[in-house]
């Protein structure tokens, strides 16, 4: 006999014995919450790994970002002389000043990232398991905003506060809690989330272009080599190419916002009353060039990035799928 089954996608018509449409039902919930809690555990460990690999450049794009001084008077001429300085002055691991507050905080981001655009995807992809290209680019979206509230934006604030109180005379913060605790004490919380609007703005296109433009390669990938129904793993070089395209992507279409977020959260950030404040002040002092400080090292950091990023990632689904059925 049919009957009418419910799922997360409200009440479907089904035909078979009682038990077994039950059953299906629920091996199929079962499944959606699993790839979701995959996701948000695979997420997490991409972070932890990634960050370890690409954060010296994250710090030069960020020096040359809190670089406000104009002509002569700039400290860095450049991403090279930037890390030329550090190392002369703080030794290698100055590269690395401010990686325990990344660290502490990519490990919650990715799996926030991903979990929340396996769930996304769950909710939007169609009886087979596609999504159209609007809802690749909502689905990266919301990801994106949801890794901003939660993670994003209160690890940004104190990593750039690390950093721009390294460049004082008589740097303050001795370590990551000690730090933490000095900006709660004198600013409160509110002091881990200045320039949350931009963090959300950032975040959400970077990982509404990114995915969108790996989901849609691979989708292009699948139907080049006749992959009908999704099964067949894409090779882990391909996967790595397509993210470093989409990293180059998410750079173009987004380091205005990056700037704007990076002096938002600046130990100087008292000097603007809001995000679209400080966007108009950058303009006006600095001219329009002056969004794109950090361009280079952010391009070659976020294409290598994201690229590792997805390899390991779908290596990490891929192994789950096999052993967590």
């Amino acid at each position: 006999p049919a009957a009418l089954v419910m799922s997360d996608r409200g009440l479907v018509f089904s035909a078979g014995r009682p038990n077994q449409r039950v059953s299906a039902a629920a091996a199929a919930a079962s499944g959606s919450s699993n790839k979701s809690l995959k996701g948000i555990i695979a997420g997490g460990i991409t972070g932890g790994m990634e960050i370890c690999i690409t954060f010296p450049t994250e710090y030069v794009k960020t020096q040359l970002q809190l670089d406000e001084k104009v002509g002569a008077q700039k400290r860095y001429k450049g991403p090279i002389d930037c890390v030329k300085v550090t190392v002369r002055e703080r030794g290698f691991f100055g590269l690395y000043r401010g990686l325990s507050v990344l660290l502490y905080g990519s490990i919650p981001k990715s799996a926030v990232r991903f979990g929340a655009f396996e769930e996304f995807k769950k909710r939007n992809s169609d009886a087979q398991g596609n999504l159209s290209t609007g809802r690749k680019f909502l689905c990266g979206l919301g990801a994106g905003i949801c890794e901003a509230i939660f993670a994003v934006t209160p690890m940004e604030t104190v990593k750039v506060k690390f950093i721009n109180d390294q460049n004082s005379a008589n740097p303050k913060f001795r370590g990551f809690f000690h730090g933490v605790r000095e900006i709660v004490r004198e600013q409160g919380l509110r002091g881990c989330y200045q320039g949350l609007t931009a963090t959300m703005m950032k975040q959400g296109s970077n990982q509404a272009i990114r995915f969108l433009v790996v989901e849609s390669l691979k989708d292009w990938y699948r139907g080049y080599r006749g992959d009908t129904d999704n099964t067949r793993p894409i090779p882990k070089l391909l996967t790595g190419m397509f993210g470093a395209v989409a990293g180059a992507a998410s750079v173009f279409g987004n380091t205005p916002i990056d700037v704007v977020k990076t002096r938002m959260q600046g130990l100087e950030a008292h000097k603007y009353r809001s995000t679209a404040h400080c966007f108009v002040k950058i303009w006006r002092e600095e001219g329009p060039l002056a969004f794109y400080k950090g361009t280079v090292p952010r391009l070659s950091r976020v294409c290598l990035d994201v690229a590792i990023t997805f390899m390991i990632y779908d290596s990490f689904m891929e192994l789950f799928n096999k052993l967590w059925k």
